[in-house]
């Protein structure tokens, strides 16, 4: 056996029987937490200046990323003013988006309702607007230095930017399965396991607070 895999399985190993993580839920998280370390996306220090394994670790964790991630030592320490996990989000691109089943989907729910999901129709400039720098929402993943674009430029018959909420809470992994499944290019999910699939006409962020009927804090 390798050295370097010796040696995180017995890290794993030994974080399994003494966490340092006062918080952790050793019976809840012990699995997959292991699971994690040993495959080193886990193993970073968040700080004021960000968390560069965040995503990653939350990806691996899925839907218990806010239960266990004491026991890898990220959640946010910051003063009780930081944000709630629904104003915690992270941003993917998907790899094949599929614009014109993502349009067609929304075509039929303007006519039938949708079961499963709402739709959130919002103007490209309003989309655009948004800054979180500063505000209170901590954007992870590629997106987080996405430059303010110009607004002033738009065209103002441009299409506006819809995307789908899912009603109920999805694990990260589900999400981007989920909007993959629905053709969308670019998936958000929020922190509280709110998922929002991003169409094809949405050019920034999407919808910045989560709206999961069946998933709030």
């Amino acid at each position: 056996m390798p050295r370097g895999l010796a040696l995180l399985l017995v890290a794993a190993a030994t974080w399994a029987v003494a966490s340092p993580a006062e918080g952790c839920n050793k019976a809840l998280c012990a699995s997959d937490v292991s699971k994690c370390l040993l495959q080193e996306v886990c193993q970073c220090e968040a700080n004021h200046a960000g968390c560069p394994c965040c995503q990653e670790c939350a990806f691996c964790l899925g839907n218990l990323w806010e239960s266990c991630c004491e026991c890898v030592g990220l959640c946010d320490e910051r003063p009780a003013s930081a944000p709630r996990s629904a104003q915690r989000s992270s941003m993917h691109n998907l790899v094949s988006p599929v614009p014109s089943l993502f349009r067609a989907l929304m075509a039929i729910s303007d006519n039938d309702p949708p079961v499963g999901w709402s739709i959130l129709t919002l103007p490209v400039e309003e989309e655009l607007r948004q800054n979180h720098a500063d505000t209170s929402h901590l954007l992870l993943g590629p997106h987080t230095g996405l430059a303010s674009p110009d607004t002033e430029g738009l065209n103002a018959t441009a299409p506006p930017c819809q995307a789908i909420f899912f009603n109920e809470c999805l694990s990260m992994s589900r999400c981007r399965a989920a909007c993959q499944s629905v053709g969308a290019w670019r998936y958000r999910w929020f922190h509280n396991a709110c998922c929002q699939c991003l169409g094809p006409d949405c050019r920034g962020y999407g919808g910045a607070q989560a709206q999961c009927s069946n998933c709030q804090e």
